[in-house]
């Protein structure tokens, strides 16, 4: 039997220059995520439609979570396989599109993750465990656009 997992979150809008959304251009895009006992996150809106573009947006915030949910069950999964992973890092890519009326979607997202793994590792084997992510990744099972993985290993 499944079971349930709350998460929690309080978005806090802080782009009222006094007028509030009086005029398009009178009110920034910026917002707060405040998630109970952790770090206050500042985000913004993506620069095209008008954000900060020193701060995180919605986009950077769901391919960032795609590719570190990813690398959790990477770990997890070349530990069990006895791959000893030594260092982590990937350059993931989004690809999105916005219709004529303004609405947005990503239609794909490659992870390129750099592994280094100790020598002497199945490399094959290393790289079989990007398939099988998808059965248990939470970020990867709730998304509705194709994920490619494009790994790059190294050994100590």
């Amino acid at each position: 039997m499944s079971k349930q997992h709350p998460f929690e979150s309080r978005i806090i809008w802080t782009g009222n220059r006094g007028d509030g959304t009086k005029s398009y251009r009178g009110y920034d895009r910026n917002w707060e995520i405040r998630t109970p006992g952790k770090p206050v996150i500042a985000c913004s809106n993506d620069p095209l439609l008008g954000g900060d573009p020193a701060l995180p947006n919605p986009e950077d915030l769901l391919l960032s979570a795609l590719s570190a949910c990813h690398m959790l069950w990477y770990l997890h999964l070349a530990s069990q396989a006895g791959i000893v992973v030594t260092s982590y890092e990937d350059d993931p890519i989004g690809i999105g599109e916005s219709s004529p009326n303004g609405a947005g979607r990503y239609v794909s997202a490659t992870l390129r993750p750099t592994i280094r793994v100790k020598a002497g590792a199945d490399l094959q084997r290393a790289d079989s465990i990007h398939e099988e992510i998808h059965a248990y990744c939470f970020i990867a099972r709730s998304v509705n656009f194709p994920v490619a993985y494009d790994a790059t290993y190294h050994e100590d």
